[in-house]
């Protein structure tokens, strides 16, 4: 699925939709009412953004881990596993889960530390906690309500921002912007750029600006690539791999968390051979394909580096402090 035009302006078809976002909304606000709101008895960060689709929080929930392995504790993910069939909870084993049974993200997280998926992430993160966590990174569950959250930072990508500032299906959001300022402690921009709704954020909102930083462009420097993705925003992965150096011929867009068949793999492969390209894709869509099925494609693997780490240091030391 790829966002809807009318997501980036407020137009007419956004201000038809509006009264359709009352009822998500209502929704979300019967959850939060109904749904027990319990701490699992250490330190929980959340990582989540405002709107659908990818911000960056992946890479954010990985800075955190190290961060948080450095100031000496044991961090352990929870995620929900979106895209995966178990219901949890279950501690993600790289080695053997597939990303149809635990999602794309939490294979990719398990290739830094413990992750734990579950429909319930309450349940998720009572059994981090029993395996030894003593901090847990909540990934993408800035708007869940069953975990109490002890720091949540909100992910934005500098250059999509907030759509039309919408709540779905009129817009990207998935709650208003004032009810999502009030749950978090940061916002975390990725990218050059300052969005619109950010000149009037009220100065008590730290703004923590961090980009994109290719770990091994090296590989794709004056090569050339078919590039693929099946992400939310694959212009992104595809600026990333030019910047690299990489001189890309053709790239082939599929939708968010697509799962790719031998068929479409064969197609790409011929392709690319017709164009004398080598295949790359992103790191969550290499986690999608089966092993045997990798063979002769690459991914642009990636890191976030904030642009005063100080900031960010400096508000996870005193969360930790006051817990």
């Amino acid at each position: 699925m790829r966002d809807p035009q009318f997501w980036q302006k407020d137009g007419l078809t956004a201000r038809a939709l509006s009264p359709l976002s009352l009822l998500w909304r209502a929704g979300a606000g019967i959850r939060g009412l109904t749904t027990p709101a319990r701490h699992p008895g250490c330190p929980v960060f959340c990582v989540g953004n405002f709107t659908v689709g990818g911000a960056g929080k992946t890479p954010t929930a990985v800075t955190l881990f190290n961060l948080l392995t450095a100031l000496g504790r044991t961090p352990h993910f929870v995620s929900r596993g979106y895209g995966g069939s178990i219901i949890g909870p279950h501690r993600v084993d790289a080695n053997s889960d597939r990303a149809d049974q635990v999602g794309d993200e939490p294979l990719l997280l398990a290739e830094h530390g413990p992750v734990w998926i579950s429909r319930e992430r309450f349940l998720g993160a009572e059994m981090a906690r029993a395996d030894g966590a003593d901090a847990i990174i909540l990934d993408d569950g800035l708007q869940n309500p069953s975990v109490i959250k002890d720091c949540s930072f909100a992910v934005i990508d500098s250059h999509y921002g907030i759509g039309n500032g919408r709540v779905m299906p009129a817009g990207p959001m998935r709650e208003s912007l004032e009810s999502g300022l009030e749950k978090i402690r940061a916002i975390i921009l990725i990218g050059d750029e300052t969005p619109k709704f950010m000149e009037n954020l009220r100065a008590s909102i730290p703004v923590l600006r961090a980009h994109i930083e290719p770990q091994n462009a090296a590989d794709f420097a004056n090569k050339r690539v078919l590039a693929f993705a099946g992400i939310g925003r694959p212009a992104k992965f595809y600026n990333s791999l030019q910047q690299s150096g990489a001189q890309i011929v053709e790239t082939r867009d599929f939708a968010d968390h697509h799962p790719f068949s031998a068929q479409e793999l064969t197609h790409l492969r011929m392709r690319a051979q017709t164009l004398g390209a080598a295949l790359v894709t992103t790191q969550k869509d290499l986690m999608r394909l089966p092993s045997h099925s990798r063979d002769g494609i690459s991914s642009l693997n990636i890191r976030l580096v904030f642009d005063a780490p100080d900031q960010l240091i400096q508000i996870v030391k005193t969360v930790l402090a006051d817990g």
